[in-house]
């Protein structure tokens, strides 16, 4: 089994991963009665956003090499990781979390599940990071990471915030 894909393909993920991400933070502040909470989740919506257009400008940018020719995994070392995250069982980018919202669900249990969505991102581009050659684009999924990992530590404070509260 040898799965090939581009980073063109990986950056298209990242991209859907962002929209569902402020998708489930725009739920989530509809659902909420207090307005502070409501506040704050939209401007989480707006940073997926942002993050959204950074890895669109990234995917804009990618050279015609790198758009067109694919990265494999020749020896399967990652090959059934990779197929157990396509068939969703790891990691499911089709999936909408916003679905999963509840009228007033309390903000401490919507930030945790945000950062367990953040996570499963991270783990899926260090999976997808180590087949991916330099001469690929490997350096533009460090940058997702590096982005993913700046999610996870603004959602940490905001979850210490509201349990200190």
């Amino acid at each position: 089994m040898s799965i090939k894909f581009s980073a063109d393909e990986i950056l298209s993920v990242a991209e859907k991963i962002e929209r569902n991400g402020a998708r489930f933070y725009q739920r989530a502040a509809e659902l909420q009665d207090d307005p502070k909470k409501a506040e704050l989740l939209t401007d989480l919506a707006t940073m997926e956003e942002e993050h959204e257009r950074t890895f669109s400008a990234m995917r804009a940018a990618l050279t015609e090499q790198e758009r067109a020719e694919t990265a494999y995994d020749p020896e399967d070392e990652i090959g059934f990781y990779l197929q157990a995250m396509a068939n969703g069982h790891i990691f499911d980018p089709e999936s909408d979390p916003a679905a999963t919202l509840k009228q007033n669900d309390p903000l401490e249990s919507v930030l945790r599940t945000a950062i367990g969505m953040e996570k499963e991102s991270v783990v899926f581009y260090q999976g997808v990071k180590s087949i991916v050659p330099e001469r690929l684009g490997q350096g533009r999924i460090d940058a997702i990471i590096k982005e993913e990992v700046g999610h996870i530590g603004v959602l940490s404070a905001r979850l210490a915030e509201v349990k200190n509260c």
